[in-house]
């Protein structure tokens, strides 16, 4: 019996894939703004400082520390380079490159 692997590749053993990245952004942004709402229910497209989230500079770093420790996955500082982070795509999109760039 053969199985196909001709799909989306899988990230490497132990890596984060984007569910797992998304969940754990979101989980964060709630936590950081201190808000008691489901973690699901804040879009991709959310600012991260605006009307419902309340993600400050000093925020936004412990968030970064706390991603590379949860996800097990460093963010080198070349990329963060021309990149602005306004919403919460943003900062996942940032995690899922350094993953990425891991492989």
């Amino acid at each position: 019996m053969s199985t196909d692997t001709s799909a989306t590749p899988s990230a490497p053993s132990g890596a984060p894939d984007r569910a797992r990245i998304d969940d754990a952004v979101r989980r964060l942004v709630v936590s950081e703004s201190r808000l008691s709402v489901d973690p699901q229910s804040i879009s991709d497209s959310e600012p991260l400082n605006g009307p419902l989230l309340k993600v400050n500079s000093i925020g936004f770093l412990g968030m970064l520390i706390r991603l590379e420790e949860d996800l097990d996955v460093a963010l080198p500082d070349d990329l963060f380079v021309g990149r602005s982070f306004t919403t919460v795509s943003d900062l996942a999109d940032l995690v899922t490159a350094a993953v990425e760039g891991a492989r």
